[in-house]
């Protein structure tokens, strides 16, 4: 299992989020502040089996495509050494 962690701007977090539950990934997001600027962000938390990670990144990709080279989105995948729902 994976926790892939998705940090977009405040702009692109509902297109995100219509893009992952369209695509039957659960996502929690969680309003932050980050950049130079300190600007609204939005961190995206999802946890998928192993083989749902490109599946993930290529939503991504699809909901917000590149802008002149401008990057849209940074994701962090990370191992889970144990996940329970309680």
């Amino acid at each position: 299992m994976k926790l892939i962690i998705v940090i977009v701007n405040d702009n692109d977090s509902e297109i995100l989020t219509q893009a992952f539950t369209a695509a039957n990934f659960r996502v929690t997001r969680v309003a932050s502040t980050g950049g130079f600027l300190r600007r609204g962000v939005t961190t995206m938390l999802l946890g998928v089996e192993d083989p749902q990670v490109d599946a993930v990144v290529q939503t991504v990709r699809q909901a917000l495509p590149s802008k002149g080279g401008e990057k849209r989105a940074t994701l962090f995948v990370m191992p889970v050494a144990h996940y329970e729902q309680v």
